[in-house]
């Protein structure tokens, strides 16, 4: 099930070609990532949507460092079955660590459109910010639509890009920046997207919620403090020059000094029961 190529996440895309050292500081940068507020506000949110039985299957497609796989594997008291798939094996490795006091985890490396499970196995399907770097995410979909039982749920999380912004840096520079960024995924809007494309499988009782926040620094505590590496490191693999890469985050500091930095981000919870 060797298909990591047509699921460039992140922790792979960022760096396609490159030394392998690049990967594993960019899956770092997204284990802290998802061990800030971001990340935290994230799982509460999908856990408080979620109506976890004991006795629940639950899938988590593109598992990552396992943060959420850990807490659906306990809210099932142990006796449920969580199953984590990712493509990279360096993101299952640090859930394999993370999770390894819990029993009831079946960590899969693959593919999200060829998940290796029997037809309506799971009573939730879950995902954060995996199906919007998907090419062929209405095979994705479909192939999660799949392994879930009628009348299960479905929730997902994924990011608005457009409104994905660092403010501080000069206009210009700043957009230069971005604008390289945004090759980062297949789908920059996918929330836009998915209501219809999960009507069309056969869901009902489609809901949207905002997660989107605001932040004014870079603490230890920031995703901005990651995500600024990581689209810095991005940037200078797609055409922006190490010097102005360099000038920007140097702006970056100087606008966090004078209270005049901010970092903003949009993602939505979509919510969904397959009939």
């Amino acid at each position: 099930m060797n298909k990591v190529r047509n699921w460039p996440r992140i922790t792979i895309y960022f760096y396609q070609g490159s030394k392998v050292k690049f990967v594993k500081e960019t899956a770092r940068n997204q284990r802290l990532i998802a061990s800030s507020m971001a990340g935290i506000s994230r799982r509460q949110a999908i856990l408080q949507t979620l109506s976890i039985n004991s006795n629940d299957r639950i899938m988590d497609v593109g598992c990552g460092a396992g943060h959420l796989v850990e807490q659906l594997a306990k809210a099932t008291s142990g006796q449920g079955q969580v199953y984590a798939l990712d493509p990279s094996e360096d993101q299952l490795a640090e859930a394999r660590d993370r999770c390894s006091d819990l029993s009831n985890i079946i960590f899969l490396h693959g593919s999200a459109d060829n998940i290796d499970l029997e037809s309506g196995v799971c009573d939730i399907v879950t995902s954060t910010q995996a199906y919007e770097y998907i090419e062929d995410i209405d095979a994705a979909l479909l192939e999660s639509t799949r392994i879930l039982r009628s009348g299960g749920s479905f929730v997902n999380v994924s990011i608005l890009w457009d409104y994905f912004r660092f403010y501080g840096p000069d206009e210009t520079l700043n957009n230069l920046v971005h604008d390289a960024f945004k090759e980062h995924c297949y789908h920059q809007m996918l929330p836009m997207e998915l209501p219809g494309k999960l009507r069309g499988l056969g869901y009902k009782y489609i809901k949207n919620e905002s997660l989107a926040f605001m932040v004014s620094d870079r603490d230890q505590n920031s995703p901005a403090r990651y995500l600024e590496t990581m689209m810095a490191n991005f940037a200078v693999t797609h055409g922006v020059s190490k010097k102005d890469v360099e000038d920007w985050r140097v702006q970056l500091t100087e606008a966090e000094v004078e209270g005049r930095f901010g970092f903003t981000s949009y993602p939505v919870l979509t919510s969904a029961y397959l009939s």
